[in-house]
């Protein structure tokens, strides 16, 4: 490979990649965004994505599961690359590439010391307020990646307890897709496709009947995709 000058010249400036983490939960049938006000100049005090500079050592994946470690406690958790963001000026402070990731997580299991120690917050996805940059486009990126991949892959499960019911089920579905489902088609669609297990215990937090809990059966979805099912949920 041969440089010309103008390209030598460039190198020798500093370019960053970063990585910002669209961290969606899912509590009291509300899919929420985790943000936090950015602590350094430029933009501080505004509302922001949770990111991080990537380091020299360190892979990008891991870089986006250190941000969420270091800001929820949280390892092991869903996180899929959504795509990379790099308009020369989209941050006024550095010439910035970000490689946006997203992840899903069970907002019940998160450790809330560690994200108010971030001064982060949990905001509805209908009530977000105006993000830095262009962390907004990143969130709408995201958010149809999600029901994208939510149509097709069992993702969805990430956002739930182990133990669940199938309106909490239908809930989380109506808030990826941001509209309702019939009841009694979604119940058919999902006990059709054999990926529930049927727990004896019941949900009695809504009414004295209850509901009966369900598991998430991994080993069944994967006899699914080997049989190329077309898993789609909803």
């Amino acid at each position: 490979m041969t440089y010309n000058s103008k390209d030598l010249y460039q190198v020798k400036e500093k370019m960053y990649v970063a990585t910002d983490c669209i961290i969606f939960g899912f509590h009291e049938g509300k899919l929420k965004l985790l943000v936090f006000k950015r602590r350094v100049e430029p933009l501080k005090g505004e509302w922001s994505l949770i990111g991080s500079f990537v380091r020299l050592d360190e892979d990008l994946e891991y870089a986006g599961q250190r941000v969420l470690r270091e800001t929820t406690g949280l390892e092991n958790v869903f996180m899929q690359q959504l795509k990379s963001y790099g308009k020369k000026d989209r941050d006024p402070g550095y010439r910035c590439i970000s490689i946006a990731q997203y992840a899903l997580i069970r907002i019940d299991d998160y450790d809330e010391e560690l994200v108010e120690q971030h001064g982060a917050h949990w905001y509805e996805i209908d009530h977000l307020p105006l993000l830095i940059l262009d962390h907004n486009e990143m969130v709408h990126d995201a958010l149809l990646q999600l029901k994208q991949n939510a149509r097709y892959k069992p993702i969805g499960f990430e956002l739930l307890p182990e133990k669940f019911t199938i309106p909490q089920l239908q809930a989380l579905y109506e808030a990826i897709y941001q509209r309702e489902l019939d009841a009694r088609n979604f119940r058919k669609k999902v006990l059709s496709l054999n990926v529930l297990e049927k727990l004896d215990e019941k949900d009695k937090s809504t009414s004295k009947r209850g509901a009966f809990l369900y598991k998430f059966n991994y080993e069944n979805y994967q006899k699914l995709l080997k049989s190329g099912y077309n898993f789609e949920i909803a």
